[in-house]
């Protein structure tokens, strides 16, 4: 199996064997590790902490153990690994030793980081725009995030209308309509929808606002929830019934 390091240590930590897909992660062949203690694959502030011995301790007490974290190859490079050490017994119960089998994450724990610099590239973007009300909604309707255009525009803070329904944010006779509800499963059925209407404030006042809802769905076409975008277009309006007036 060369996409896993499966290797053997004895009860101390010393490496006993070592298998291709060891050499091949971690540049290591088997005559250059076999009797070294497994630690040399560890950076020096793991060692410092004593992660390996304290590794081996767990898997020990509890029989197997399961961690990702750094680990470094022959040449010095480092890579993310995700590792499982597993405590072997003879048949009287007495500790052998331990199996340890290593699987290299580095490219996915590099797709992991850059969606979260991307993720908050957009947190802080989405912040920064006090123009429009942004904001998240689960498969039911709930608000999930609300980014200071809509604390601006609308009046509740964050913690003030996340969990509840974005109904609140419609005048009576538009739910009577059942409005929200309706907006949601249009954007299900054509991938988007947009309107203008009369939207509520915390306050009580109403104004007129362009909103756009879509639908998000993650990579196996499930529906995870909405985004939701509100314009003030209340100037507009009133600017409008002024040149009809």
């Amino acid at each position: 199996m060369q996409e896993y390091a499966i290797y053997l240590l004895d009860r101390s930590g010393h490496i006993v064997s070592w298998n291709r897909g060891a050499e091949k992660l971690t540049g290591y062949t088997a005559g250059e590790i076999v009797g070294r203690h497994f630690s040399v694959l560890y950076p020096t502030d793991a060692i410092e902490r004593r992660s390996p011995e304290r590794e081996l301790k767990m898997a020990q007490e509890s029989g197997r153990l399961e961690d990702e974290g750094w680990r470094v190859c022959k040449d010095g490079s480092r890579f993310w690994a995700s590792m499982a050490i597993t405590a072997l017994h003879d048949e009287s119960g007495a500790l052998r030793g331990f199996s340890n089998v290593t699987r290299d994450l580095t490219e996915r724990r590099r797709q992991e980081e850059t969606l979260r610099q991307s993720e908050e590239r957009f947190r802080v973007l989405v912040e920064g725009l006090k123009d429009c009300a942004i904001f998240m909604l689960d498969t039911d309707g709930r608000v999930t995030s609300w980014n200071s255009g809509a604390q601006r525009m609308t009046g509740y803070q964050a913690d003030e209308i996340e969990g509840r329904h974005f109904g609140a944010l419609y005048p009576q006779a538009a739910i009577d309509r059942k409005l929200p509800e309706q907006e949601l499963a249009m954007a299900r059925e054509h991938g988007r929808f947009e309107d203008e209407g009369p939207r509520l404030r915390k306050d009580g006042t109403t104004f007129w606002a362009n909103v756009v809802v879509s639908p998000l769905y993650n990579e196996e076409g499930v529906l995870m929830g909405y985004a939701n975008v509100k314009r003030d277009l209340t100037d507009r309006k009133r600017a409008e019934s002024l040149e009809q007036a």
